[in-house]
């Protein structure tokens, strides 16, 4: 039986000045308490989620804080799969740090603006009763997505609006189209796995002229946290690690169907091409067939 293992998921916008040293410091303490997962740091800050026993963790989260713009980050802990006989984690096949230009790939980065506070411009924050008090003043406000689709499709807020993206470029395009034009005047929620996504989705909402931006504090996995299934929440949680998905009790309405056989399930399993990183809805059985478990572009052609 695997030993107990933690995942950590966090991030912290603020100006970094040199990304590529933050980089190194951020590669040698996780190899040093044998830790694995993905960290991504650029001029506007620093996101990541990584796994390993309890005691490295606690160790990691020690001298992340330690760094003065870093101490009030929002840490969030969960259960992992387990650990490796190595004493890794299971949940991540390899520790991968990286600079890049943004933190979350919006296709923006020269738009994002970012100070010692935080994101310039973004939504207000709710925190998950705050967000209760909010839809009980204003019944006319409305949840956005700010996932990508198959993610929404496996777990959504009840009534929530689901833009047509496959990653996060896609947002840009579709703000632009016009389709949500009639939500500028509209009190609108963003929400996202655990908030980093609407960090900067809400900045670029209130720059195309959403006039009444919010998004919520923490994400799904805060408000999950203090409401599991009894809220407005319906679904199964989609995260990018080896779990796949993860529920807040047992009592799960199962929202999407296998893409195969139609099966209701919240399992998500890639596509079978090596290359390709699209994820596809996919029930135990069908993923046995790995054949069967391809996305359109690289369906096999039968004889």
């Amino acid at each position: 039986m695997p030993q107990p293992a933690k995942i950590l998921l966090y991030y912290v916008f603020t100006p970094i000045a040199d990304p590529q040293a933050m980089m190194l410091w951020q590669r040698e303490l996780c190899e040093r308490h044998q830790l694995r997962g993905r960290i991504i740091i650029s001029k506007h800050g620093i996101n990541g989620t990584v796994g390993g026993s309890l005691e490295a963790c606690k160790a990691y989260v020690r001298r992340f804080k330690d760094y003065a713009p870093f101490k009030g980050v929002d840490m969030k802990w969960s259960e992992g799969t387990g650990l490796d006989e190595a004493g890794y984690s299971l949940d991540f096949p390899r520790l991968s740090v990286k600079a890049r230009d943004e933190i979350v790939a919006f296709g923006a980065p020269d738009e994002l603006e970012v100070n010692e506070h935080g994101v310039v411009g973004g939504g207000t924050h709710l925190k998950p009763d705050e967000l209760h008090q909010l839809l009980e003043t204003k019944p006319d406000a409305v949840f956005f997505d700010g996932r990508n689709a198959i993610e929404a499709e496996v777990g959504r807020f009840r009534g929530a609006i689901v833009p047509d993206t496959s990653t996060t470029h896609d947002f840009i395009r579709e703000l632009e189209s016009g389709k949500y034009d009639e939500l500028k005047d509209k009190p609108v929620v963003t929400y996202c796995t655990g908030g980093v996504r609407c960090e900067v989705l809400s900045a670029l909402m209130t720059k195309r002229g959403f006039n009444e931006v919010y998004q919520l504090d923490g994400g799904i996995v805060r408000y999950g946290e203090r409401y599991g299934n009894s809220g407005l929440w319906e679904g199964a949680l989609t995260v990018f690690d080896g779990r796949e998905e993860v529920t807040f009790g047992n009592d799960v309405k199962v929202l999407a169907h296998c893409h195969f056989c139609d099966e209701a399930t919240t399992r998500l399993q890639n596509c079978s091409e090596p290359s390709c990183r699209e994820r596809l809805i996919t029930c135990e059985s069908c993923g046995e067939d790995l054949d069967r478990v391809r996305c359109e572009e690289h369906a096999l052609v039968e004889a």
